[in-house]
């Protein structure tokens, strides 16, 4: 907490001093600040507008940085020969573009041990025997995260570049199995929604792989699944948890909590006016601090998802905070009552729901007007599609009557679930 407090105030002074946005934002704060709790609320819709202004470095523009991420033959290089830069795909309603500075990236590498802490000695041995080779399942075709940091690893390391290989999260499912079954990778990484896909091609036998870590990113892995995942490969399972804002905000252990990094990251839980919540009680949302990004400050920034902090001790042992992402706030399903109130369902509630019912390997609820949903489902090998969506209509009614909606128009959709630009599944999308 020490290292916390000092590293807030070194980066809210960095900031102050050369960032125009913050000398401005907090022209009348006192001279050191150590509490987040003094400083405003910021976010990527405030945020953005001020680019030029935000960065601490006065040669970087918003105009030069649109150019470089406009083009793919750039993913991965440095801007200015400094900087990696990461989009985020929009989906909450304004694309972000993030500039990483080179004590960002070595902050990133510096923690990565503690995601492997899980690992024993008969695991690492596994995948020294397995060549150490490490599958990607990511979206390739564009300047996201996973694409642009694993692309400047694998020029910037001989070894990386020899261990991963990059496979494209939009390869047709049976061609991405045989690209794996043939590469054979000793660590398995993808979008959660993807890797339940994988999970169950490994079940049918079509995919055969033998992994030692199987780790799931960018989206929550719901918990039904985790063990489902550990069964199908006989391997160790891991979660990430981390933003484009902040790469390195938590480690995931053997219990399945994410454990923040505290030390270089504050985590503030907090309701929608902002105030901090308790644990054990579910947050609005989360306010974030980058104790380490420079170039473009990233302080008390509203993250936008919902998390719930453990109250006690994780039995693990690691004394970090213990943390579970409860969903997207800006996935929130709200309805119109009849009695012109506002009802609001988390994407928690249908996914606990809809992941127990046989039959589907993939969903996505679209609101497309206020009183009316389109679900996509991905029908599982096997399944019979009319009687899988008799029953998934039946248990969605019964939850929205549940909420006092039951009157809520259920449509059947012809196409499958959708990716987004960064090659996620969304499971829910609100109402524009």
């Amino acid at each position: 907490m020490q290292r916390q407090r000092t590293r807030l105030a070194e980066i809210v002074a960095y900031a102050r001093a050369n960032s125009p946005y913050y000398r401005k934002l907090y022209q009348d704060l006192p001279e050191r600040i150590e509490d987040p709790a003094l400083l405003p609320v910021t976010s990527k819709k405030i945020l953005m507008p001020h680019f030029d202004d935000w960065v601490t470095d006065r040669e970087v523009s918003i105009e030069q940085v649109s150019e470089f991420v406009d083009n793919p033959d750039l993913i991965g290089e440095r801007f200015l020969g400094k900087y990696l830069v990461a989009t985020t795909s929009g989906t909450s309603g304004r694309r972000g573009i993030f500039l990483h500075d080179e004590w960002t990236n070595a902050v990133q590498y510096a923690l990565s041990p503690r995601e492997a802490a899980q690992l024993g000695a008969s695991d690492l041995i596994g995948l020294l025997a397995n060549g150490a080779r490490m599958a990607l399942v990511i979206a390739t075709s564009g300047h996201f995260l996973g694409a642009a940091g694993s692309t400047r690893a694998s020029k910037d390391s001989v070894l990386y570049r020899k261990m991963g290989r990059f496979f494209s999260v939009r390869t047709p499912l049976p061609e991405l199995v045989a690209q794996l079954n043939q590469f054979r990778p000793a660590i398995l990484f993808g979008y959660a929604s993807q890797i339940v896909l994988l999970t169950r091609e490994q079940e049918a036998g079509r995919l055969h792989i033998n992994p030692v870590l199987v780790q799931a990113g960018a989206e929550a892995l719901p918990a039904s699944e985790y063990d489902r995942v550990a069964r199908a490969f006989h391997a160790k399972v891991s979660t990430a948890y981390a933003a484009t804002e902040c790469s390195f905000m938590c480690s995931c252990c053997e219990h399945g909590w994410y454990h923040v990094n505290s030390d270089w990251v504050v985590f503030e839980p907090v309701d929608a006016d902002y105030r901090p919540v308790p644990s054990g009680t579910q947050s609005h949302t989360v306010l974030v601090s980058n104790l380490a990004n420079r170039v473009q400050p990233i302080l008390r920034y509203d993250l936008g998802d919902s998390i719930f902090q453990r109250p006690d001790p994780c039995p693990c042992g690691n004394p970090l905070p213990a943390i579970r992402v409860q969903g997207r706030v800006a996935d929130v399903l709200t309805f119109p009552t009849k009695g012109g109130e506002q009802v609001s369902i988390a994407p928690l509630v249908f996914g606990s729901l809809i992941d127990g019912l046989s039959g589907i390997e993939l969903f996505q609820i679209v609101q497309t007007t206020p009183t009316s949903l389109r679900l996509r489902l991905r029908f599982a090998t096997g399944a019979d599609p009319d009687q899988v969506w008799q029953q998934v209509r039946t248990e969605v009614t019964r939850l929205l009557t549940e909420y006092r909606v039951g009157y809520i128009t259920l449509e059947r959709a012809e196409e499958p679930p959708q990716q987004s630009p960064g090659g996620k599944y969304r499971s829910v999308i609100p109402l524009s």
